[in-house]
């Protein structure tokens, strides 16, 4: 039997008693105590962020929010815990209690985020929190603390530690990569809703049951492997990543209107008040920077982005690993702010080209962050045999598209121009040698 039979979230699984319906045809069980937390103002406010946001300006449907994201994870790790439970190994590691806490944690995994969050924490401009930090005030300030003091008999900082603080041993290690790792919780709910509301099979062509039924520990207890039986499903959960990543999250339309609301951030950051603005749920944010931006280049961008009609810039150019290498090599992971300098150089040079007055906020150079993407690193038990080998070892798919970092590859360099201009700028050949002079003159 289950040493996490008797949690309560656990056996309402089978009960059924008391149910929320999310998409696509999704029972998630909700107990007296689930539905302390999630009927907060804190967590209310995840229903009013969507989980893609810019991305329903390229693909319409995609408006679910945080909030049934969240419901989707917490669901994912009761499923987690209820195949674990049956690996000696893993209940021997995790208590009960522990079970308990990494429930918590998915459910309020999210809780940090504000509207746009992803694309704003890649400027690292100062003043601007991690997601997980600026969860911290949220859980230990509000009604949430209290419901998990009195409920859980968990203590708020105790989920703190487990979402935003490095593991100390075995035991944190496991529970944070369920909740944060190559195959957590959080990806395998994500995945399949964002393909869902996109409208793309993408991230729902690999076999989740398949998954959660091979999970098992790693041979040194420091997180989760799979057996074999679960190699096939691994690795169409990384190619259902790879491709996702390349058609919806950095399809180029999407990279458009995230690199608009990056400079418009960018220009606005230094007059907003962040910590009240992080606040705010996603229509309200956009009012207050609007408001803020008046008069000022930024409102262009927002307009675009958020007025009557959709005015995305045009994609003037494009390199990646394979194509323009010395460009997206001198472009890729720079600092934001060298960025900007290198699209206002770009724009003068423009200007100069055109015999005309470009503005700085006109041309805007997107490339792949600083920060990359987690490697797809997790071990195959072949009980067997009694080995784990690194699934890049023995699967020539994984070995492409995780060991080697596929950032490379989806994440492109992009040159976007303000539409007005798209039609003046034909030449491919100007626009490479305009960029390359930028460029030198700024390392040189």
């Amino acid at each position: 039997m289950s040493p996490y039979a008797d949690i309560p979230e656990l056996c309402s699984l089978d009960a059924r008693d008391s149910l929320v319906r999310i998409p696509q045809e999704m029972d998630v069980p909700i107990t007296s105590r689930v539905r302390s937390i999630i009927d907060t103002p804190e967590f209310r406010r995840l229903a009013r962020i969507p989980q893609l946001g810019l991305v329903s300006l390229v693909y319409p449907a995609a408006h679910h929010t945080r909030f049934e994201h969240s419901l989707g994870v917490y669901r994912m790790a009761l499923m987690y815990l209820q195949r674990l439970g049956h690996d000696a190994r893993f209940c021997d590691l995790i208590q009960p209690r522990d079970a308990e806490l990494f429930l918590v944690a998915a459910l309020l995994h999210d809780l940090g985020h504000w509207p746009f969050c992803h694309p704003i924490e890649d400027l690292r401009l100062p003043g601007v929190p991690q997601h997980e930090m600026f969860l911290n005030s949220l859980l230990l300030e509000g009604e949430i603390a209290d419901h998990l003091r009195e409920d859980w008999k968990i203590q708020p900082r105790e989920i703190v530690a487990l979402l935003s603080e490095k593991p100390r041993d075995n035991k944190s290690r496991v529970l944070s990569t369920m909740i944060s790792g190559p195959i957590d919780v959080d990806k395998m709910d994500y995945l399949f809703r964002d393909s869902l509301h996109a409208g793309v099979p993408y991230g729902r062509n690999f076999d989740r049951q398949r998954l959660i039924g091979s999970l098992c520990l790693n041979e040194n207890l420091t997180g989760l492997a799979l057996t074999e039986k679960g190699r096939t499903a691994a690795e169409m959960m990384v190619f259902s990543r790879y491709v996702m990543f390349s058609e919806v999250y950095w399809h180029h339309a999407v990279r458009s209107a995230t690199a608009m609301l990056q400079r418009a951030f960018y220009e606005l950051h230094g007059e907003l008040e962040l910590d009240t603005l992080f606040r705010l749920e996603e229509q309200e944010m956009v009012a207050a920077m609007t408001a803020a931006a008046a008069g000022g280049p930024a409102a262009d961008l927002l307009v675009g982005l958020f007025g009557p009609t959709r005015r995305l810039y045009k994609r003037l150019a494009e390199f990646s690993h394979f194509q323009s290498r010395h460009l997206y090599d001198r472009l890729a992971r720079r600092p934001y702010h060298w960025l900007v300098a290198c699209s206002e150089g770009l724009s003068a040079a423009l200007s100069h080209h055109l015999s005309r007055r470009v503005a700085p906020h006109e041309v805007l150079v997107d490339a792949p962050p600083v920060k990359l993407e987690v490697e797809f690193k997790v071990d195959i038990h072949f009980g067997r045999e009694g080995l784990y080998r690194p699934l890049g070892d023995v699967s020539p798919v994984v070995r492409t598209l995780a060991r080697e970092q596929f950032d490379e590859y989806v994440k492109r360099v992009r040159v976007f121009i303000a539409p007005n201009l798209a039609e003046e700028m034909q030449d491919q050949s100007s626009i490479l040698e305009l960029l390359d002079g930028v460029i030198e003159s700024m390392d040189g």
